[in-house]
This record gives structure tokens, sequence and C-alpha cells, in this order.
């Protein structure tokens, strides 16, 4: 797919500069000119319609913050991200918990009221390429780092390391390493129709392509075929893959295929959707226009999005 890498998350040339991860001394020179990435509790600073928020080293944001990650060079700048989980909002500002989407903004006293922390999938469509790939591997690195504190071979407690990019155990040596889960998410067609689904938990009248995760000694073709078929019972023959999605919620890289089925009969694994149903062509331009009376389009910056608009398009080339 020639446009493979325009999704949201797709990249933009970042300059990671891996190579100097292991040099402390210049990593260290490099922190009090950078621009630094706060992120709370999974969501990063973002100012209202203006992508980002970024702070200097030593801004009062950061009083709380644990080490900073490397996450290379935008331009010329070198750029960090710190976790500031800790920092507790002012009454009345704490997070809450709205289901698939968490809309609520949490405003550091420090900074100006145009500037909160919000969570990604809220602004992830608004955000330029390289803000885009900069929030999303602070999001997964720190969530990483968050989750994974102890070394899994002997349980003690490991260190940072590699500028954000590693953990090491001082106790047996073991490196590990950010961990990243392979999902297929399928663009499954029948004529001219194509296969979507719903998770209960998902807002009323949410449709979206099938997903689900790669399973060890599993090829990409082989989890499309398998995924489909648990899920909605649709047998698919030809598979071929069009563009990956990294996701950081928190921690997946999503592969999108597209898929011809064998047949149409559906036959739903209640234990995995809700629903499914196929919608044809014509239908899915009224979904995505938000004019269909049933249902509702995936998020805009998910690649289940990207996937059905390049289809409607006919650009999946």
């Amino acid at each position: 797919m020639r446009i493979a890498e325009t999704v949201t998350f797709g990249g933009s040339g970042l300059d990671r500069a891996a190579a100097i991860r292991g040099d402390q001394n210049r990593l260290d020179a490099l922190y009090p000119t950078a621009r630094i990435l706060p992120v709370w509790r999974g969501k990063p600073l973002s100012a209202d319609g203006a992508g980002l928020g970024w702070v200097a080293a030593g801004s009062p944001v950061l009083a709380h913050a644990q080490a900073a990650i490397f996450l290379g060079f935008d331009g010329e700048a070198p750029v960090f991200a710190q976790d500031i989980s800790d920092w507790s909002p002012e009454a009345g500002a704490e997070a809450v918990e709205q289901g698939f989407l968490d809309a609520s903004a949490q405003h550091h006293p420090s900074l100006s009221r145009d500037l909160a922390f919000r969570e990604l999938r809220a602004v992830m469509a608004a955000l330029s390429a390289r803000d885009a790939e900069l929030a999303a591997t602070a999001k997964a690195v720190l969530q990483w780092h968050r989750s994974h504190g102890f070394c899994s071979t002997c349980g003690s407690a490991s260190v940072m390391a590699e500028g954000g990019w590693q953990r090491r155990c001082p106790a047996c040596g073991t490196a590990h390493f950010p961990r990243t889960d392979p999902v297929v998410i399928m663009l499954i067609t029948k004529g001219n129709s194509v296969l979507v689904g719903r998770n209960s938990n998902w807002p009323e009248g949410m449709y979206s392509l099938l997903a689900g995760f790669i399973e060890p000694g599993e090829t990409l073709e082989a989890a499309v075929r398998r995924e489909v078929f648990e899920e909605a019972g649709i047998p698919v023959g030809a598979v071929r893959y069009l563009a990956s999605q990294p996701w950081p919620f928190p921690a997946s890289l999503m592969f999108g295929c597209a898929g011809e089925a064998l047949d149409d009969r559906i036959q739903i694994d209640r234990n995995e959707l809700e629903d499914a149903c196929w919608v044809t062509r014509e239908e899915m331009v009224a979904v995505m226009a938000g004019r269909h009376p049933r249902i509702k389009p995936a998020r805009r910056g998910a690649i289940a999005h990207f996937l059905i608009a390049n289809w409607l398009s006919d650009r999946l080339d």
C-alpha cells in the first residue's frame, strides 16, 4: 500500500539516535537544552488545538518526574519524555474514568491554562506526524517502565538503562527491552461489502474492523484467518498485508491486512463480539459521513478508519 505510512502514528522520519543511547555523559549534556514531554498516567501534555505541550528542563511541572527517556532529535533539537504520574492534580481535577475514552483534562498549576494532560486517543488525529510519533513512543516506553519494574528472570528490581530503552537486572545481569504486542486488523470483503463488528464496551453504535493478537509461531496470514473464523465464523481465502500502525494502548503494533471472505454467513462468538455484519460500500459512505441510522464509524486516527477510508477511495494498492 503506497500510502501506508500516512496513517496516524505511521512515522515521520524521527532521528531516534540509537547510537548514543548508551552514552550517559552525552545524554546528560543534551538534557539541559532539550524539549521535554511530560506524561501523566499515560496522558501526554497537549495544547488546545496546537499539538503537544513541551517544557524546558527545570520546569516546575517536572518536580515529580521520573528519569528521562531519550526520544531522539527533532531536527537538531534533542527531545526527551518524563513520567510525572506521582503528581496529584489540584482538587476537582482528578482523572475521571469514562469507559472507552477518558475525556477529562488535568491542568498543572505551573502551566498556562491552554496546556493540559489529555488522553492520546482524544487528540491523536489533530497531531502532526512528528508529534504523533513522539507521543506514541513516549507513552509506550513510559508505560513499559511503569509495568515492568522487576526482572522476569529472577524477580529482582531492575533499573533503567540505555536512555530508557532497556531495563537491566543488577542481580542476574539480564537485559530487558520494551515490549510490543503484534495484532492483526482485517479489512475482510465479500463482493461489494466489508465485514465489521463491535465489542460490548464500545460507545453505542460504534463498529470497526475485526482484530486480534498474533499467537507465537503464527504468520500474519494465519492469524487473519484464525481470528475472523473464531470471532465471526467466516472462512477467509487470500490475505495480503496493507499497512501497520504503532498503537500505544498500551503497547500494540497493528498489522492491517486485506482478506477475501469465502462465505458471507456470520456465526458470532458472543465471548468476542456483541455484533457483526456486512456493510455495503454505499452504506459505508454514509457511515463514514456520520449519516447512517445505526452504525457509527471507527475512531478517526485509528488504522481501522484509515483502511476503510482508503477502501472506499480505491487506494489499497
